[in-house]
Parts: structure tokens; sequence; C-alpha cells
């Protein structure tokens, strides 16, 4: 049994010892890496402007990190990609505060992944210390309660043995059936959305458009300065408020070279268009994307097309290109149930939460049987 343990909150994720935490990070996932938690602080992606203030939890035995949690304060439910926003209003309503509640998750990225850093021999005495810790700040801290977004399968499976309240969403992942080539993966596919697919890909090369893939390695200044702009051209027209930045990228290329693939589109002499992935050992994982004209096709290329030949090659078992889209279905990707736990603070409202949250699973169900229903796989004898 594990002892002479010590919960820590830290409000940088320098302070806690970088090897000590990557020890703890499973499957070399980017977004769990301490490079990819440290660029965002460095570069203000994070802190009060954003509404996401680190506050990572650290459990120590003596002077040792055998577990560890991303963690923030937040102010908004901006970038967590689990919608609140009725919770809040319902709290407001009775004059109460939603905000400040706390989160684990990566900040903008709704991705699966570890929130509950631990080595399997530690799990059984310190998960529910690390439960404990959590739910003694919310009561300190005057917090309305702890969010836990997106946690890999074993932890949600283990955290609802706790009783959370537990919502469910659907996103939209591409499968490796050990394909060879992307043509193996266009044989799998029905006629009529293989033939979609080779169409779309043919309009961007009749348009003159190549596309070159770099890792932190082989991308140059140019070419970031180039990306950055993308991203926050994107934002500017759609979204509202850029939080990665250039300096956030170049980072990251330096301290994560062969986790990233840069995709950029170039038509002649000018570089047209931009999507950064990153990858860990068996999965590929799209995040953003932007450009500068919008021809027929691009952005099926440059984010989805592009990536499902990337992890092909590489032998990626999973492309994960983000949340929502529909769209995505017919392109190979398939419906996937994602889950997060959420623990409330004493309220008014906790009869209708859980009927909330119930009749919200029940819906995804059904969506996710309908989205099922639109498979553009052959059906096998």
């Amino acid at each position: 049994m594990a002892k002479n343990l010590t919960v820590k909150f830290h409000p940088k994720i320098k302070n806690i010892e970088k090897h000590q935490w990557n020890a703890l990070v499973k499957n070399n996932h980017p977004f769990i890496k301490h490079e990819f938690l440290h660029a965002m602080e460095a570069h203000h992606c994070v802190g009060q402007e954003f509404g996401w203030m680190p506050c990572h939890m650290a459990v120590y035995q003596d002077e040792q990190l055998i577990a560890a949690m991303p963690l923030y304060q937040k102010t908004n439910s901006y970038g967590e990609f689990v919608f609140d926003n009725s919770w809040a209003q319902a709290w407001q309503q009775q004059g109460m505060q939603y905000y400040p509640k706390l989160v684990s998750a990566i900040p903008y990225t709704p991705a699966n992944g570890q929130r509950l850093l631990c080595e399997k021999k530690h799990q059984k005495q310190v998960y529910p210390l690390m439960l404990t810790a959590l739910q003694e700040i919310i009561t300190t801290g005057n917090f309305s309660g702890v969010h836990l977004l997106f946690p890999q399968t074993d932890e949600q499976d283990w955290l609802e043995t706790q009783k959370p309240l537990v919502r469910h969403d659907c996103q939209f992942h591409w499968f490796n059936q050990n394909y060879q080539h992307f043509d193996d993966f266009l044989a799998r596919l029905t006629a009529k959305k293989r033939k979609n697919i080779r169409q779309e890909r043919r309009k961007v090369d009749q348009q003159a458009v190549s596309f070159r893939r770099l890792n932190g390695h082989d991308a140059t200044d140019e070419d970031w300065n180039t990306f950055a702009y993308f991203y926050k051209k994107t934002f500017d027209e759609k979204w509202g408020m850029a939080t990665f930045n250039l300096g956030f990228f170049k980072q990251i290329a330096q301290t994560m070279p062969e986790q990233i693939t840069l995709v950029l589109a170039d038509q002649k002499d000018n570089c047209i268009a931009g999507a950064l992935l990153y990858q860990s050992d068996d999965t590929l994982y799209g995040r953003h994307w932007g450009c500068n004209e919008g021809l027929n096709g691009l952005h099926f290329e440059t984010c989805f097309y592009q990536g499902i030949e990337y992890a092909i090659q590489q032998g990626l078992q999973t492309f994960e290109p983000g949340a929502q889209g529909e769209h995505k279905i017919a392109r190979g990707f398939v419906p996937v149930l994602t889950r997060s736990s959420h623990f409330m603070q004493e309220n008014p409202f906790q009869a209708s939460l859980e009927n909330f949250v119930k009749h919200e699973r029940e819906a995804v169900a059904a969506y996710i049987q309908t989205c099922q229903q639109r498979s553009p796989y052959r059906k096998t004898p």
C-alpha cells in the first residue's frame, strides 16, 4: 500500500519535474505531455484572459511523483467542448455562482486521454485519494464542481463507480483496418462513397495543388509564420478568439518535433492552406486548419485525406479529427461515444441535473444509432 503521500496543487506545470510527469504519460500522448502543457503556459494560451488558470494536481510519495492530473480553474466554459451553459444559467437565476469551477481537460482540445495519471500499481490507493482531494478543494475554494472531460476509458469506468453525473457525446473517428495504401481504405467503402472521395481528390489535384507534410524538424520559420496566419484568420472569421499563437507553434516544433505533422497546401508558388496534426504511438489527432483560398475540396483533402494517408503510412490505428461534423461520415469516419464525469457541489438542482444527463445520454445513443445507419463502408458477408 502506498504510504507517505502528499497532494499538492501547482499553478504552473514547470513546477512539476518534466521527466517525472512524462513517466506517467501513456502511449506518448502528445496533449498530456509536459512539453505541450508548458508551451501553452509559456506563451499565454491559458491564463486569466481565456479563463483557464492552471492548478495541476500532483501526488508525491516522499519526493517522487506517483500521480498527477491536468487541472484548471475556470471562470467560463470556453474551449471545453462539453457544453454546460444551461447549467450556468440555472445557477445564475437562483443568485448562485457557477464560476469558478474546476476542469480536468486539455484546453481547447476535445481528445480522449488520461486525466488520472498514475501507475497501475498505485491506482487502487491513489485514485480515491485524488478524488477526495478534488472534493476538498471544491468545498474550500467555493467551486461549483469539478468536471473531468474526455478521460480514457478505464479512468471513466472507475469514475462512474463514484457516482458522478455522466455526460455522453459523439465524435467521428477513423480506424485503420490494416490498410497498406489509401486505395485499400477506399476498397472498403461503398461504390458511391469511393467515387465521391476520388472526385474530391481529383478536383484538388486539377487545381494544381500540391501538399507538403512536415514535422518539427522540417518546418521552417516561414512555414510556421504562414500557418499561424491561417490559424488566426480562421478564428477571426468564424470563432472569434484565437488562443494558440506563433510562439506556441514554434516551441512545440522544437520540443515535440516527432509528434507533429504540419500539412501545407501549395498552389504554384503560394502556400494557400494548412492543417496541424499531432500523434501518439498509435493515434493521429487533427487539430487546426486555415486557408487563403477556398478551393473546392481543399478542406477535405488537407484535413482528412492527407491525415488518413499519413496514418496508413505510419501504421497508426486511429485518426481523431476533432469534435462534431456529420460530414465526416461520408469520408470514412464512424461515430464514437465520448464520456465525461461531473462532480457537483451540493446544490438545489441535483435531481434536475440527473434528469438532464439521462435524457442527454438517450439522445446521444439515438443519434449514434442513426449515424451508424449511414455508414460509408460496404457490408461484409
